[in-house]
């Protein structure tokens, strides 16, 4: 391997970025939003954040700090000097007390105070608690937008018949708004989920090296209640009900798995949705969406291939997957800490929102302009009906003098028989022509003919989609405003 890289001279004019590694989550998939999210300047500002927190709730509580320090903190709170941080860290391996240090230059003043009594997950803890929330609650929004967009299709589609499916072959009909209220119930169940996430998530506060809160006894001379409103003012300022009742120095990894976890569980639904609609595509009862100038084949120029879906699949693997990361780190922390959380978590939790971004982005984008084929559909029903019928050709059989078991007998040898006259010469299916011939069943062709309206074989399809829609949609879409979101797709 080579001692040193040098970028070849013809190469010195492109763009530094195009010279590097960059996750395709930050190029492709993820919306800016969610990207803003795990930015470094957000990351910095709540810290900033944090230390006006705590240095304003160490006031309240009777330390020595003046408002002109928490003032001149406020005013800087939004500038992060990256270049004085960078060239401190280099010196001490320390990004917490180089952003401490060069938050101080910028506040003489408060440079004192600045991270008091604290302990470095003060900031890095409670900032991930933060970012987390936020990044949830933008995939909670893209969620209910989904549902939003389900729910439209799954009405319109409520009566259209079609084949339903069990192990892949052809069963009973359903329709195809029903067959959507099983993505949409899938989704109704991570929509709770992420409610609850949401709800029960907890700062870590004030805990200090070891979680005793030692430090801040000694600050506040053994006054407990102090130090116990010191971590619900801090709670209370980020909008939380409040922080971890324990903890050693960080919060438990549990709550980074839990919430991978339901992201998890999240890209589970999609993918289902995604893999059911790429089998459609096949069939060509429905498409996703396909843009005038989309190139489906560098080599086939008529080719239509799914690609989002086919995303959605493989990004919904990759969050399944680093699911596990979490899991690994949790079951892994030695007593009140160790570090090798750190750097497995700044990249398995980001990625695994930016990844579940992206996901929903293309969710979204499918579902605002599905393609239903209902003429396709409707063939396709046609071509395996009558096999479906065959039970209720027999019930009307015998209601003519027939005899049940024989007749099943004699519907189970005409049925083999067209089948494989299909299979093995091509032709088209004649268990119609082949029944309506047979003497046992008494029925002339126009009469099995009438038992061929696929609606007679929906069963309560589109009533369950109905009352679907009213008991279990209707009152989670209620409780969002109603705001069309138009998913960015860059690729």
């Amino acid at each position: 391997m080579a001692e040193h890289f040098e970028i070849p001279e013809e190469q010195r004019n492109v763009p530094a970025e195009k010279l590097v590694y960059m996750s395709p989550l930050s190029v492709r998939y993820a919306s800016k939003e969610m990207k803003y999210i795990f930015s470094e300047e957000k990351k910095f500002t709540t810290w900033h954040r944090l230390w006006i927190a705590l240095a304003k709730a160490e006031k309240e509580l009777g330390l020595g700090i003046t408002q002109e320090q928490i003032d001149e903190m406020e005013a800087a709170k939004d500038i992060v000097d990256f270049e004085v941080a960078e060239k401190r860290e280099k010196e001490v391996r320390h990004d917490v007390m180089s952003h401490v240090y060069a938050y101080g230059k910028r506040c003489p003043k408060a440079e004192p105070i600045i991270h008091l009594g604290a302990t470095s997950c003060y900031v890095g803890d409670n900032t991930d608690v933060i970012l987390m929330r936020d990044a949830l609650n933008v995939i909670l929004e893209k969620s209910v937008q989904v549902e939003r967009n389900l729910a439209a299709f799954a009405d319109k589609y409520k009566d259209l018949p079609c084949l339903g499916y069990t192990h892949l072959q052809p069963a009973q009909l359903t329709t195809v708004g029903k067959r959507a209220t099983l993505w949409m119930y899938e989704l109704s169940l991570d929509i709770q989920e992420l409610e609850r996430r949401i709800e029960d998530l907890r700062m870590l506060g004030s805990k200090g090296t070891t979680g005793t809160q030692a430090s801040f006894m000694d600050l506040f001379d053994g006054d407990e209640d102090k130090v116990r409103k010191l971590d619900q003012l801090i709670a209370d300022d980020f909008g939380f009900k409040g922080c971890v009742p324990v903890s050693g120095q960080t919060y438990t990894r549990k709550v980074d798995y839990n919430i991978l976890s339901t992201l998890s569980g999240l890209a589970q639904s999609a993918s289902k949705f995604s893999n059911d609609l790429r089998i459609l595509q096949s069939f060509g009862e429905m498409e996703e969406p396909f843009e005038k100038n989309q190139i489906g084949s560098s080599a086939m120029p008529y080719k239509r291939n799914p690609m989002r879906s086919e995303r959605i699949t493989s990004l919904s693997r990759y969050v399944m997957i680093d699911s596990l990361n979490p899991a690994i780190t949790a079951a892994t922390q030695w007593f009140e800490r160790t570090l090798d959380d750190s750097a497995n978590k700044r990249l398995s939790v980001p990625e695994a929102f930016l990844a579940m971004d992206g996901i929903l982005d293309l969710y979204i984008n499918i579902t605002s302009d599905m393609v239903v084929y209902p003429k396709v559909i409707y063939a396709r029903v046609m071509e395996k009906l009558p096999y479906i019928a065959t039970e209720n050709i027999m019930m009307e059989a015998v209601k003519k003098g027939g005899n049940r078991q024989e007749l099943h007998e004699i519907i189970r040898e005409h049925s083999h028989a067209a089948t494989r006259r299909v299979k093995m010469e091509g032709a088209p299916l004649d268990l119609v022509d082949r029944l309506a011939a047979d003497p046992a069943f008494h029925l002339t062709k126009e009469e099995i003919m009438s038992h061929l309206d696929p609606k007679l074989y929906t069963g309560r399809s589109a009533s369950q989609v109905t009352d679907f829609l009213n008991d279990v949609i209707k009152p989670i879409l209620d409780k969002y405003p109603d705001e069309k979101l138009d998913a960015e797709i860059n690729v």
